[in-house]
């Protein structure tokens, strides 16, 4: 169960100046104004840094409901915010720590405290996944071990905590004490001593010590024996301190005495005060080994049993890595690793791209940034570089950095060098990368989402106008329908209905609308690129795209026991737990979602998975829009009741629920629950009271070439365009690829030039289509509307018998999308 503290308790823990107007209880500290899940319960740390200051989105976070605020002294309190509770330091920072600090205190559990260069995270998971449901485990969510991570990550712990996995990183002096303070381990353990975050310490000793200091008051120290630099370290900083080792050193407390590979495992034999032992880690690669056995070791401290350990260890599964593959420019593919840029890193990302561009004679490119973290003068640096693409076969290099540029004689593969981003975008077209796998990668200062952003740009001349004052003022519309706490779910699938995805994404998040809903993963990934932080649903969660949806706190609908299972196995891999879901029920539509008789079985399965938290129940009306299904509509809404209370009452704690989309929202508004949804409805489009509604979204190409054609003769594919009379043909560069459907050929279909209908002749084309604009003074250059505010796009699915939704859905990602405000 989740601590609470009332915030005036919280002011007794730091030395604060309390501005309360209300004794809020507190459960969580936010650092991120995105990721605000809790606001009645949560307090926002204003944060200062070198790109950002976090008070400035204290307003935005009092309009979601969050009142209470630690700020430093600088900070003026606004008198707007006039329920707002302000605990004001002089060092935001350093009494967040203060406050995780405080909280580990009261906690009386084993804490395992890692540290190391590389393969923290990695051990902590593995650790994680070795004790399992054995104890009740708190540890670091992915690599949560900074200066602000590591508070986050302690402020996790409870009186249910049996034994918490925290890791601990640092890239300068200093550094670590301060963690220590905060982690206290009980027990430590050693990964590794590389040369990542180098730059700042005069040796590697030196480093080495820095990292011992998170170990002062620790019981005993857990490291390989097998490496004397660590070893040595060890006993000159604590000489009588106790330690439990591994490795091939007689004296180790855990001896490895033969490795081998074996198919796809490692099998391993070792012995352990006196007893041998057989273990087959799930892996081949020596790394993965080192890690395996820092995590066995671990578990053989807490005393697990042999028996239990080796059952384990075949259960063990990769933790998720953080590159991204995406469909780039000229037929290129893209692997997007901006994540962080260091030599070791780099090596497993042209793996990577080797293992994606292994079919076709694609050229292999790297687009590279300087790297700061090596520890290693430039030209070392750039000669190793160099050695493992000429190994890795790379064809390609592009450079971005003044140290790269400085050592560019270096590279002995086709290579340009740019000082800047900036230099390198300016410098370069899409038609410099053609059939190639790229590999993007590089710091993050150096903004290579730009990068990635450039070669997956794609330009149209056809255009679909957006006015986002009709969007607003139809999602007022559906808004003045329901109550003050009815919460809005805002669906933006399919490309927010046509109309684009980040720009609407944004309006939205602007109009502070509670939820957002996309259809699949990569959408919501987009708009989490885009910088939109409000909640997402994923309403057609798929397997492949779990890591990404963990990655970009993406919340997925769960609608069967096979998507269930799957995204919980997931998230054991990436070691978290109570994510919030969506739970999908099916009231009588029969498409996704459990049915009546699974409720039983949902309710216990859910109950025994503290991987996920049900963050909300849902179903879709039938027919919603039509009095004729009313009946049918009320016994839907009749079966969500009972069902939802019931599963309420199963997990023993509430959740939001909705079962309201656009129409219901007008017809059945007693049936709000907690949250409505809002769809096609806010893009100008419903079958009840569309005369409130405004167009939103205008379709509209010109004219580019005028041509007098002869009566009776023929015009387009299949010949099958012909005039009783001499005509003036405009040609609109729109076609059935830009979304124009081809049923609208042949006089079916019209335009709107200069106010005046101008019907389709012939067959549209792929990119173009012909229109008679015989006697309206047309000229080249002209406007074109396809559908809009002259011509409803209700008119024209009327003439395809579709539904509007297709219309909006069909139009291709090619046609650009323009967005203003009247």
């Amino acid at each position: 169960m989740i601590q609470s503290y009332l915030i005036s308790e919280l002011s007794k823990w730091i030395s604060a100046t309390a501005i309360i107007k209300s004794d809020v209880e507190i459960s969580y500290l936010v650092t991120d104004s995105r990721s605000v899940s809790n606001p009645g319960n949560s307090m926002f740390v204003a944060l200062r840094g070198s790109n950002h200051n976090g008070h400035d989105y204290i307003p935005t976070l009092y309009q979601q409901g969050l009142r209470c605020f630690l700020v430093d002294e600088d900070y003026k309190t606004d008198a707007t915010l006039t329920e707002a509770n302000y605990l004001v330091v002089q060092d935001t920072l350093s009494c967040f720590q203060q406050l995780a600090a405080r909280k580990r205190d009261y906690s009386t559990c084993p804490v395992i405290g890692i540290t190391g260069s590389n393969g923290k995270t990695i051990v902590k998971e593995w650790v994680a996944q070795l004790i399992g449901t054995t104890k009740n485990l708190a540890r670091s969510p992915k690599s949560y071990n900074s200066q602000i991570g590591v508070p986050l990550s302690v402020w996790q712990l409870t009186k249910e905590t049996e034994i918490a996995v925290f890791e601990a990183g640092i890239s300068q002096k200093g550094e670590m004490q301060k963690l220590a303070q905060v982690i206290k381990p009980t027990i430590g353990l050693v990964t590794n001593i590389g040369a990542a975050h180098q730059e700042n310490f005069s040796s590697r000793k030196e480093k080495l010590f820095e990292k011992l200091q998170l170990f002062k008051n620790s019981e005993v120290i857990i490291y390989s024996r097998d490496v004397p630099f660590v070893k040595e370290g060890i006993r000159e900083i604590y000489p009588e301190k106790k330690t439990y080792t591994w490795g091939s050193d007689k004296s180790a407390d855990v001896r490895v005495l033969k490795k081998e590979i074996s198919g796809s495992v490692y099998k391993v034999s070792l012995q352990k005060e006196g007893s041998d032992i057989e273990l087959e880690f799930p892996f081949t690669d020596e790394v993965s080994f080192e890690n395996g056995m820092h995590a066995v070791s671990t578990m053989f401290y807490l005393g697990y049993t042999v028996s239990y350990i080796s059952e384990a260890v075949k259960k063990l599964v990769p933790v998720a890595m953080r590159m991204e593959l995406k469909e780039g420019i000229n037929n290129c593919i893209l692997v997007n690793d901006s994540y962080n840029s260091d030599i070791s890193s780099l090596a497993l990302s042209l793996d990577f791209l080797i293992q994606q561009s292994r079919k076709g004679n694609v050229v292999r490119t790297l687009i590279l940034s300087d790297i700061y973290q090596s520890g290693i003068k430039g030209d070392k640096l750039c000669k190793r570089i160099n050695d493992l693409l000429k190994e890795k076969g790379i064809d390609r290099f592009v450079g971005v950095g003044e140290v790269l540029a400085q050592h560019a004689g270096v590279f002995e593969m086709d290579s340009a060098f740019y000082a800047s981003t900036k230099e390198f975008l300016d410098s370069v077209t899409h038609n410099s990368f053609k059939n190639e796998a790229i590999l993007i990668k590089g710091s993050r200062n150096f903004e290579f989402e730009k990068v990635t952003a450039f070669l997956e740009k794609k330009h149209h001349q056809t255009r679909l106008e957006i006015n986002l004052n009709a969007l607003v003022d139809n999602l007022n519309y559906y808004r003045s329908k329901l109550n003050e706490k009815t919460r809005v779910l805002a669906m933006v699938k399919a490309f927010s209905y046509g109309s684009g995805s980040f720009e609407i994404a944004n309006v939205l998040q602007h109009q502070k609308v509670d939820y957002l809903g996309v259809a699949f993963a990569d959408e919501g990934v987009e708009l989490r690129k885009a910088g939109i932080s409000l909640p997402i649903i994923v309403m057609n969660p798929e397997s492949k795209s779990f890591p990404s949806m963990i990655q970009h706190q993406l919340e997925p609908e769960i609608y069967s026991f096979k998507v269930l299972s799957e995204f919980v196995d997931e998230l054991k891999k990436e070691g978290l737990s109570k994510y919030p879901v969506h739970i999908k029920l099916d009231t009588g539509m029969y498409r996704l979602g459990f049915v009546e008789s699974q409720m039983e079985s949902l309710k216990e399965v859910l109950g025994q998975t503290p991987e996920i938290r049900v963050k909300s129940a849902f179903s879709h009306l039938v027919g919603s829009d039509g009095a004729d299904f009313d009946e049918f509509t009320n016994l839907q809404i009749s079966r969500f009741d009972k069902q939802t209370s019931d599963l309420e009452s199963a997990l023993g704690y509430s959740f939001i629920k909705h079962i309201l989309n656009s129409a219901g929202i007008l017809r059945f508004p007693d049936a709000q629950f907690d949250m409505a949804r809002v769809g096609i409805g806010m893009y100008g489009i419903g079958a009840v009271e569309q005369q409130n509604l405004k167009c939103v979204t205008s379709f509209k190409s010109y004219i580019s070439q005028i041509k007098e054609v002869k009566a009776h003769e023929t015009i387009g594919y299949g010949r099958r365009g012909e005039l009783a009379y001499d005509a003036d043909i405009a040609v609109v560069p729109v076609g059935y690829a830009d979304g124009l459907n081809r049923r609208l050929s042949n006089g079916v279909g019209k335009m709107m030039v200069n106010g005046q209908l101008a019907p389709i002749v012939g067959n549209i084309c792929m990119d173009m289509c012909m229109v008679d604009v015989t006697g309206l003074r047309a000229k080249e250059g002209d406007e074109v509307q396809v559908f809009g505010t002259d011509i409803s796009v209700d008119e024209l699915a009327q003439e395809l018998g579709t539904i509007p939704y297709e219309i909006f859905t069909s139009i291709s990602r090619r046609v650009k999308r323009i967005y203003y405000y009247e």
